[in-house]
């Protein structure tokens, strides 16, 4: 009895509900969907297998090449972007960034005394022996003459090629202090950095990783870069230089018996320094 009232009360149930027909179209737009997102991870876990993060650099890495063969890692993660305890040092549109806490020029003897960006070495033609756990990068525009960077492969640094000469280490013959050193030259921009330690082969490599290009800005010349015949250049011919750089001079005369009118005697900020372009550089001059 009960089991009929219940069939009786379920069929009126289904007369009094309406079914339309399956949701084909929907079904299927549905499975499209799923079908494209799935190809689009596939994509990125693809991508994601060919570009290699190492240390928040970018390294493009072959399908086929195995870790030991992949190229060391010389790439800037986020072009212009400089930690707090940074700064950049560089010449034209290419930079690298060292810690603040480093000097500029800090050499005796040609050879770097504590950590240091060099734009040109101190000419002291003597003896003296690099202290262990010392670091510093050179920054040069041409050819380097004290420096070997033929190139062991070709990289790119934010999307600029590059030659990237490998790190060595030796040791010295006299004093016996280990030195590694590496380097990595732009021939579009005309600059190259060579990295030297007294502390380890990857501290080399952590310096080279720090290269940026950074088009919104452009590092103050090197003065002596200009010099011929021994003398430096003109206030004239540096501000004619900065120019074609894309930034500004102003003048600050000083009196000096010892050099011409004329004779360019320092820039401020010093050299190397990356500056926005358009930005102005105060030029100290031998007054007329």
């Amino acid at each position: 009895m009960i089991e009929s009232k219940l069939t009786e009360l379920l069929e009126r149930a289904g007369d009094r509900t309406n079914v339309g027909p399956p949701p084909i179209d929907a079904m299927h737009a549905r499975v499209t969907r799923l079908r494209r997102r799935r190809t689009v991870a596939v994509s990125v876990a693809a991508a994601v297998a060919v570009v290699t993060a190492v240390g928040g650099t970018a390294v493009l890495v072959r399908p086929d090449a195995s870790p030991e063969i992949s190229p060391p890692p010389v790439a800037s993660a986020s072009p212009g972007v400089v930690p707090a305890d940074m700064r950049l040092v560089g010449l034209g549109h290419a930079a690298i960034a060292v810690p603040s806490a480093w000097g500029t020029n800090q050499t005796h003897c040609w050879t770097p005394q504590q950590d240091t960006a060099i734009l040109r070495r101190d000419g002291l033609l003597c003896a003296m022996p690099r202290r262990v756990g010392v670091e510093s990068v050179d920054v040069g525009r041409g050819r380097p003459t004290i420096f070997d960077l033929t190139a062991d492969e070709t990289i790119e640094i934010d999307g600029v090629r590059a030659e990237r000469r490998h790190t060595t280490c030796v040791e010295g013959n006299v004093y016996k202090v280990r030195t590694c050193s590496g380097g990595v030259r732009i021939p579009s921009l005309d600059t190259w950095f060579w990295a030297e330690s007294s502390t380890s082969a990857e501290e080399v490599d952590r310096i080279l990783e720090r290269i940026t290009i950074v088009p919104d800005q452009v590092g103050v010349p090197d003065i002596y870069a200009m010099a011929t015949n021994g003398q430096g250049p003109t206030g004239a011919t540096y501000a004619a230089a900065l120019r074609k750089l894309g930034l500004k001079s102003t003048i600050r005369t000083i009196k000096s018996p010892s050099y011409p009118p004329g004779q360019l005697m320092a820039v401020s900020p010093v050299p190397g320094t990356m500056l926005p372009v358009g930005a102005t550089v105060t030029l100290t001059v031998v007054a007329r």
